[in-house]
């Protein structure tokens, strides 16, 4: 298996693939979803700076992900971004055959795989952190793993949760929730925010605030790991 790191701008990500030209593939991917977003948020500025959800007249294929995204967790389009470009990089190394393949976007991870895999859950300060991992069965469609943080990282976030992950086979959606959750969680009525994830793409969501564990749909099985935090994605020099 190869693992390379791919830094363009303030896109942080590590590709996983068997082969180069599927990690060459991912970078094509990532490259070109960027380079959409860019177009449009030059001709559109709103929509990089809004919070709130935002369609914009003409989005394309990247911006309207992210867009739809926002409107379905009541939250700005540039909370899906990373899972979004994330989706890009994988579609491109399944276009060119690729049975396999990870790109996690600074913990927001799209994915391919025909054989297990194991994601670990980093929480920062609690002692859950870096123990436990999900055991992610064989994933031929692809699958968004995407994490939010109110401690961890320099994404914007009004929440408490030291990682909130959730499951989507879309993953702008996956991307979106995390950010809406984790916002939200801790703050007011947890279990009616949780209902309000019924009729969404979110398949699972796993919440982590200090000691306490929250669960909600379907997860892959969590088991003991010993996560290394080198292999944590983030810009060069910086963990």
């Amino acid at each position: 298996m190869i693992r390379e790191h791919f830094q363009f701008r303030q896109t942080i990500t590590t590709i996983l693939a068997e082969e180069s030209a599927h990690i060459e593939a991912a970078k094509e991917g990532i490259l070109a979803a960027r380079q959409e977003l860019e177009r449009l948020i030059a001709a559109d500025p709103f929509f990089g700076a809004t919070l709130d959800p935002y369609l914009p007249a003409s989005p394309g294929r990247v911006a309207g992900r992210m867009a739809a995204a926002g409107e379905n967790a009541g939250v700005g389009p540039m909370a899906a971004v990373a899972g979004t470009i994330a989706w890009a990089g994988v579609e491109a190394m399944r276009e060119t055959g690729a049975a396999f393949g990870i790109v996690d976007n600074g913990g927001d991870i799209a994915l391919i795989s025909d054989r297990p895999v194991r994601v670990g859950i980093y929480a920062g300060a609690s002692t859950l952190s870096s123990r436990f991992a999900f055991a992610v069965p064989p994933q031929p469609e692809v699958l968004g793993i995407c994490t939010s943080s109110a401690t961890v990282g320099p994404s914007i976030s009004f929440g408490v949760a030291d990682a909130v992950v959730v499951f989507s086979p879309d993953v702008s959606v996956a991307d979106a929730w995390a950010t809406a959750l984790c916002n939200r969680l801790g703050t007011g009525d947890d279990d009616a925010l949780f209902g309000a994830l019924n009729g969404t793409a979110v398949t699972g969501v796993l919440a982590v605030a200090g000691e306490e564990v929250k669960r909600w749909g379907d997860l892959p099985p969590v088991v003991r790991a010993d996560v290394s935090e080198a292999l944590i994605t983030s810009g060069k020099g910086i963990i």
